[in-house]
């Protein structure tokens, strides 16, 4: 593995762990030639989910994409980088584990609000006002409502 820090092409594994049940394995490396410490992931090759836009195009499914917009979603929250890693993980198992090649990003989208519902309220308004492009106050009160309705639902 060539090093980030000054591309010299040989490392050496320090320590080896299993993640994300035991489907990932996290490598800490450092670099022979400059001792640079780093961190990779090595997990297997899974079929691409292709992910079907709102306007109809297609790209290939991507959870640095979803880890991002739960960060900024929960930014200045207390929620913790480890459990949105864990959403973005779940989420995708989820994805896999329902056969399909191809999945609208609308299902996606519903998926990170009913995760994030019960993580933050805030973090799931803030993110749901970007997803559903809140025209004005009142769809964001209703939407306020379904959360909170929600909310007694599970008392």
């Amino acid at each position: 593995m060539k090093c980030p820090s000054c591309h010299f092409n040989n490392t050496r594994v320090i320590d080896s762990r299993p993640v994300d049940d035991a489907r990932s394995i996290r490598r800490r490396r450092e670099c022979e030639k400059c001792g640079y410490r780093f961190t990779t992931f090595e997990r297997v090759e899974e079929i691409p989910l292709i992910v079907i836009k709102k306007e109809g195009t297609r790209e290939e499914f991507s959870r640095e994409k979803i880890l991002r917009g739960l960060i900024k979603a929960c930014e200045k929250r207390p929620v913790s980088l480890e459990q949105l890693e864990e959403v973005t993980m779940e989420i995708e198992r989820e994805l896999r584990n329902i056969g399909i090649s191809e999945i609208k990003s609308a299902t996606i989208g519903e998926m990170v609000m009913d995760k994030l519902a019960n993580i933050d309220e805030v973090a799931y308004v803030r993110f749901a006002s970007v997803y559903r492009q809140f025209k004005d106050i009142n769809v964001f009160i209703d939407e306020l409502k379904e959360l909170l309705k929600k909310e007694e639902e599970h008392k």
